[in-house]
């Protein structure tokens, strides 16, 4: 962990600059063989989808429901399914064309309205996945108590997003406390070693958090925030996938699939979770951690999510959430959700599965 833990105010964003200069360089050079692979053939009969995810159970719970029940292969779907560490890795994955769908968190927000994928459908809120945690031996009891203090985090995450809210909001300059960028794994560790008076994770990390440093106290997360501040996890494309018109019912049908997997997880939501850990999470944790975690997430029906797809309130969530990336230096403008975000392929997917009722 040398190396990654030392304090600099300018780390933030010259790591998050560096991710955004990597990303176009290699936007630019895989362009092409992003359009050349734009499909990735079929199989038994049945479309092949390569689709990244993060596993956490926040992001791809409803990715193993889908493959536990075959619901996707009811829509003639064969998902082949890639794990990322990070949404960073995710997503240049995506614009390099390695995978054609990712499943993602907060840089949802991000890479797209960089050109790096195209926003297809939604995922949950990120209710209160990102906490707050600090040592009592700091003094730290508020986040206004963080000027002048460093903070652990991964930049460009989730955690980073909320940290960044809960100054702002709290009338903190940002540019006042030194946020040290860390891989999330290694944050606790580092946090309970002394690295930091205060860390920022998401779940499950709080419970490393809790082992590493028992007396750790959380003082603050991300559902203060919420709605002005939420955070939308959700699915993005690749470009040259995108463009290929043949491609669109494929991500009509994953959608199709999605809604149906939602459906199910917002009617049974205890019942769809055991299937959930059974099919990727039971040789981690217990069924009991992997309720908890989904706990943190907030979803909604697809009656719901079709209302704020057509009422704005889905562009509105992901271009505050772009806003904060363009305050801590990851994205150098702002460009508009209508640009990156594709709301009608998400409707006609709805308007589909519903006459399917």
């Amino acid at each position: 962990m040398r190396g990654t833990t030392r304090p600099s105010h300018h780390r933030p964003r010259a790591a998050l600059v560096a991710l955004a200069l990597s990303l176009l360089a290699l936007l630019l050079s895989a362009c092409s063989v992003g359009e050349e692979s734009a499909a990735a053939g079929s199989e038994d009969g049945k479309d092949v989808l390569r689709v990244g995810y993060l596993h956490t159970v926040a992001v791809d719970s409803h990715l193993w429901y889908g493959q536990e029940k075959g619901i996707f292969e009811k829509y003639d779907l064969k998902i082949k399914p890639t794990k990322f560490d990070t949404g960073i890795a995710e997503s240049q994955a995506l614009a390099g064309g390695s995978i054609d769908v990712a499943g993602l968190g907060a840089v949802l927000s991000n890479f797209p309205a960089q050109g790096g994928g195209k926003v297809i459908g939604v995922n949950d809120i990120e209710y209160d996945t990102a906490q707050l945690w600090v040592n009592p031996k700091s003094g730290i009891k508020s986040v206004r108590d963080l000027e002048g203090k460093q903070v652990l985090t991964t930049i460009g995450t989730t955690a980073h997003v909320f940290l960044h809210t809960a100054l702002v909001k709290n009338g903190v300059d940002p540019k006042s406390v030194t946020v040290t960028n860390t891989e999330m794994p290694a944050v606790a560790a580092a946090f309970a070693s002394g690295k930091a008076d205060a860390a920022v994770v998401w779940v499950p990390f709080d419970e490393t958090v809790k082992k590493e440093l028992p007396q750790a106290k959380m003082i603050d997360s991300a559902k203060n925030y919420y709605p002005e501040s939420a955070i939308l996890g959700g699915w993005a494309a690749n470009n040259g996938y995108y463009a290929d018109k043949q491609n669109k019912d494929v991500l009509k049908r994953f959608l199709q699939a999605w809604l149906e997997i939602n459906d199910a997880l917002v009617k049974d939501q205890k019942s769809v979770l055991a299937s959930v850990h059974e099919a990727a999470y039971a040789d981690s944790q217990d069924a009991a951690d992997t309720q908890r975690q989904f706990s943190f997430a907030k979803v909604q029906s697809n009656e719901d999510w079709a209302e704020q797809f057509k009422d704005g309130t889905v562009e509105k969530w992901i271009g505050q959430t772009e806003k904060v990336f363009v305050d801590v230096g990851g994205i150098d403008e702002y460009v508009e959700p209508s640009e990156f975000v594709d709301t009608s392929l998400f409707l006609e997917a709805y308007d589909e599965w519903k006459k399917s009722q």
